[in-house]
């Protein structure tokens, strides 16, 4: 089995999460990415679930190295010397580039998806911190900045995400959950 790259795991105070099995007759390996998490590599489907957090795919359509990255915050105020975050944006994008150079390949190869950054908070509250906003802006520029090719962007609005990237095929399913507080389907 192959776990996802969670570099603050042993800090953390939720379970890592695991690969499930593969589909009847062998299908690829899934791994579900938590908050937090990457994954770069071949022949796998990395599936994730989204609110205020942004996830970027990326995907090199002749080589069919790939991989996705689930980020809670835009970036943090100071790293020091300690390693890489996948909690972070920059730092995310950082870990996936890690894993590109190792491959030979260039970003500008990759073929970039972004998602999320839902408005999580409920339009009654007084105090917004504006992260699922503040996260979108952080994956256009990362994106823009290190020169993938933009293919495809759902963001904003009020709903959750799952998304889902097959790195056999390059092929990424997107499905927005109901709005917090609607009956019955989408909005």
């Amino acid at each position: 089995m192959h776990k996802p790259h969670s570099p603050h795991s042993a800090h953390s105070t939720s379970l890592p999460a695991r690969p499930t099995a593969g589909a009847v007759g062998g299908g690829p390996q899934i791994i579900n990415l938590m908050p937090g998490q990457w994954h770069f590599g071949q022949a796998a489907t990395l599936k994730t679930l989204l609110g205020s957090c942004v996830a970027i795919t990326l995907w090199h359509p002749l080589k069919r190295y790939g991989g996705m990255c689930h980020f809670l915050l835009p970036s943090r105020a100071t790293r020091g010397q300690g390693a890489l975050d996948g909690r972070y944006g920059d730092e995310a994008i950082e870990l996936l580039l890690q894993g590109i150079a190792r491959t030979g390949t260039k970003p500008s190869d990759y073929i970039a998806h972004l998602y999320g950054g839902a408005d999580t908070m409920p339009d009654g509250m007084n105090v917004k911190f504006n992260v699922g906003e503040r996260n979108i802006e952080k994956g256009w520029a990362l994106i823009d900045n290190n020169g993938f090719q933009l293919q495809d962007v759902d963001v904003g609005d009020n709903v959750p995400r799952t998304v889902v990237i097959d790195l056999a095929t390059g092929k990424v399913d997107v499905k927005r959950s109901a709005a917090p507080g609607s009956i019955g389907g989408r909005k």
